[in-house]
């Protein structure tokens, strides 16, 4: 008996592409309305269509701008056929530059919470609008490793790399195109953005 069929087969796309994150989004994961797999991120066929956050403080999600080429997303597969098993863990590579007294504060707290991140990718949409996925949406993704360094010659970077990862029962998902900017669509609720 068949679990699933195929829809669609795939051609050769396009080879000239952008790699690389532009942005990261982070949302405090209890902040979005529970239950938060069908009513604070509702996702259909792959695609994130509709984000209803809690109205209040600390509430909205927090953008966080990286230096171009060092941010980075992967989600690795991992099934048993033994167990008849799958599941999907997302990492989110981040690297700030320049240590600072706020960055120390805030790092502290993106260690204590669980988390759903959003990566406003360097690809484009046909409509030149950027591809914005989400990770973690249905179990959230913490902050596991990484290291705060000085550096030792003045070309050296000072500052942050932080590790995020979460473990998932789908891959992630894209989120539903925008008008002007992410996360301005109409569907979604109480989704602001704080990005300073």
């Amino acid at each position: 008996m068949a679990c699933t069929a195929l829809t669609k087969g795939r051609g050769l796309d396009c080879n000239r592409i952008s790699g690389g994150v532009k942005n990261i989004y982070f949302g405090v994961y209890d902040k979005f309305v529970s239950p938060i797999t069908t009513t604070g991120i509702v996702q259909a066929s792959g695609e994130i269509t509709d984000i209803e956050m809690v109205a209040g403080t600390g509430s909205g999600l927090f953008r966080y701008t990286t230096p171009l080429g060092v941010a980075s997303l992967s989600e690795t597969i991992t099934g048993s056929r033994d167990n008849g098993t799958i599941f999907y863990t997302p990492t989110v590579n981040v690297i700030l530059n320049r240590l600072t007294k706020e960055d120390q504060n805030e790092i502290k707290l993106l260690g204590q919470t669980k988390l759903v991140v959003f990566a406003e990718l360097n690809a484009t949409l046909a409509n030149g609008h950027n591809v914005v996925v989400g990770l973690g949406v249905t179990n959230g993704m913490e902050l596991n490793a990484g290291t705060i360094d000085s550096g030792a010659a003045f070309g050296d970077r000072n500052g942050y790399t932080l590790t995020f990862d979460g473990l998932e029962p789908a891959p992630f998902a894209m989120v539903a195109d925008y008008t002007t900017t992410p996360f301005d669509n109409g569907a979604f609720t109480n989704v602001s953005v704080t990005t300073s």
